[in-house]
């Protein structure tokens, strides 16, 4: 009898399979609703789209530079955005950039954070 139970356990065990997930699928919900959060601060009440462009340089960096950088440097972006960070970006537009720390020093750190998923999502 014994041997019986282990044996249904053992088949039970085997026929279990880990789910694998494949590195292609889309992020999970959560991350995504993190990302749409983080786009519309970006483009609403963060003003952000006012300076910076996916792909080119206006009166700030591109999204895509400040990702690489940021990114490449391990830069701390929220506590730039707290204005608790020197620039590593471009230091030349500092000053442009000081104007609007008001805004993102007044930002949940559940905004900031999604205003970084966003970024580092283009």
């Amino acid at each position: 009898m014994k041997n019986y139970f282990f044996l249904i356990t053992f088949c039970f065990l085997i026929s279990c399979k880990k789910e694998t997930t494949n590195s292609n699928d889309s992020k999970p919900e959560i991350a995504q609703s993190k990302v749409a959060l983080g786009k519309e601060i970006f483009e609403g009440k963060g003003n952000c789209a006012a300076c910076h462009q996916m792909n080119e340089k206006t009166i700030g960096p591109s999204i895509k530079t400040i990702a690489k950088i940021y990114q490449q440097k391990n830069g701390n972006l929220i506590d730039f955005l707290k204005y608790d960070a020197e620039p590593i970006v471009d230091p030349s537009q500092y000053q442009v950039m000081q104007t609007n720390f008001s805004i993102t020093k007044a930002m949940t750190d559940n905004e900031l954070q999604a205003l970084e998923a966003y970024l580092y999502a283009k």
